[in-house]
């Protein structure tokens, strides 16, 4: 199987699709470089209900961007294009073809056509508008989000904390020197959407967890 040099394979679909599998075929085939591209997979010790390859399959073919951060530790789409744009590099360098395989859609979309020129979050900032979360409330918030962006405010659920607080920290924050600096990725890249027998093999995999004890909480 030939590859055009440069080229970025996205291996896309939702969970249970086969991409795990079938990125594992194709690092066979040619010299590859996976890159996880998954919001859960990121955290370390989240492994079953997120069906994180197991350790003996990451030994054997491993997976860049997994088991990069702790849960408590907060890891933006930024963080990642950053990192996965850096990974692409170091697999051209290698002369390795770069496959990047998940389900985050944000993700890849935000690989492929560049984030909005938002500024950039801090941890000051973050602690700054989560603190009046705690103080006033997901409702008021939403509130002040109204009164100041009246069109996110209609496009964000009220009770979104997250989204909102962000929106917040983002018209407060002064300008960035990195604004528009992410820029869409320039590579030629193929998709490929991963959904054969979808149901019985999430079904598969749902009791699997069960199983592995997903359903078991230790108090």
């Amino acid at each position: 199987m030939s590859i055009q040099t440069n080229t970025v394979i996205f291996l896309m679909g939702p969970t249970a699709s086969g991409k795990t599998d079938l990125a594992i075929k194709l690092s066979q085939q040619f010299p590859a470089r996976l890159i996880s591209v998954d919001s859960a997979l990121i955290y370390k010790g989240m492994d079953i209900g997120t069906a994180k390859p197991d350790a003996e399959t990451l030994k054997k073919y491993p997976h860049h961007l997994i088991n990069i951060c702790n849960p408590e530790e907060s890891y933006s789409v930024h963080d990642f294009t950053k990192d996965a744009k850096a990974q692409i590099k170091i697999a051209f360098e290698k002369g390795e073809t770069p496959i990047l395989v998940g389900g985050t859609s944000f993700y890849f979309n935000a690989l492929e056509h560049g984030l909005s020129t938002l500024p950039e979050s801090t941890p000051e900032s973050r602690e700054k508008f989560n603190q009046l979360l705690q103080k006033k409330g997901v409702a008021a918030l939403h509130h002040d989000l109204e009164k100041i962006d009246p069109k996110s405010a209609q496009r964000i659920h009220p009770n979104d904390a997250q989204r909102i607080t962000r929106a917040l920290e983002s018209l407060h924050a002064k300008p960035s020197a990195n604004l528009g600096t992410n820029k869409r990725l320039i590579f030629p890249h193929q998709k490929y959407l991963c959904k054969p027998e979808l149901h019985a093999r999430i079904k598969r995999r749902f009791l699997s967890m069960i199983d592995n004890g997903f359903n078991q909480v230790e108090t």
